[in-house]
């Protein structure tokens, strides 16, 4: 990438959205910091959107490359990628999309003993995780420090996003998991990974959706505009029954 990009190159990006928000509220979200666990399906729309809307700084993590299989629905997928990090891949993307990102990318299993270091100082961290057990690693290390967490979660065409805050209960408590208030013994490990089994069904459009609202709610969060998706409300749909959008409460 030759050309070289000033400061009032980022405004002319930001330029079309700046009707919603104003110029203090987008330089909040210039100067935030956000995660994103799992950089393939929910994962790549998220870290995309986060981008072209101009967040300041990504954390993007996942310990999977890219294969034959994630060219149905993952953003950052393409024939040329297959067996490429997906963490590093999403870095090389975001960069092409906006060179004003301060990227880093850990192409690793996330669990207790990292988990501190990567999540560091962000302003939110963003769940596109596909298993119970990292996101309660994930959701417990979020609340510890104060951070934001933004919950997605999709299986075949139904998807579900909320975010758990420092004051809210926590993503254990509201989904009733075994795992609530007790150590990660081997046994508890155990049981969360029978909470769910088997690979899901997915479909191109429903973690893509999930990924665009994460993005959305990381924005208003930063920016102060709208109102959050906040448990214990969960906002749910399928996309085969257009008509079962759905902002419920746990």
């Amino acid at each position: 990438m030759s050309k070289k990009f000033k400061d009032d190159d980022y405004w002319q990006i930001a330029s079309r959205q700046m009707s919603i928000v104003c110029e203090s509220e987008q330089q909040r979200f210039k100067d935030c910091k956000i995660t994103v666990i799992g950089c393939g399906g929910i994962g790549g729309e998220t870290i995309e959107m986060l981008a072209r809307m101009g967040v300041g700084e990504l954390v993007l993590v996942d310990e999977d490359s890219f294969d034959l299989s994630n060219l149905n629905r993952q953003n950052f997928a393409t024939v040329d990628e297959i067996g490429q990090a997906k963490s590093e891949v999403a870095g090389k993307k975001v960069k092409l999309i906006n060179p004003f990102v301060k990227v880093t990318s850990y192409n690793e299993h996330v669990d207790e003993t990292n988990i501190d270091n990567i999540i560091g100082d962000s302003d939110i961290v963003i769940d596109a995780l596909d298993n119970i057990l990292t996101r309660v690693i994930v959701s417990r290390k979020a609340k510890e420090k104060g951070i934001a967490y933004v919950h997605g979660a999709i299986h075949g065409t139904l998807g579900q996003i909320t975010t758990f805050l420092p004051n809210t209960e926590s993503y254990e408590e509201m989904f009733s998991l075994p795992s609530f208030e007790k150590e990660l013994t081997d046994s508890i490990i155990e049981e969360l990974k029978n909470v769910t089994s088997g690979i899901p069904p997915v479909i191109g459009p429903t973690p893509n959706l999930i990924g665009c609202l994460q993005a959305f709610e990381a924005y208003k969060i930063i920016t102060g505009i709208g109102k959050v998706t906040v448990a214990p409300k969960i906002l749910t749909f399928d996309l085969l029954d257009l008509g079962s959008f759905l902002l419920d409460e746990f």
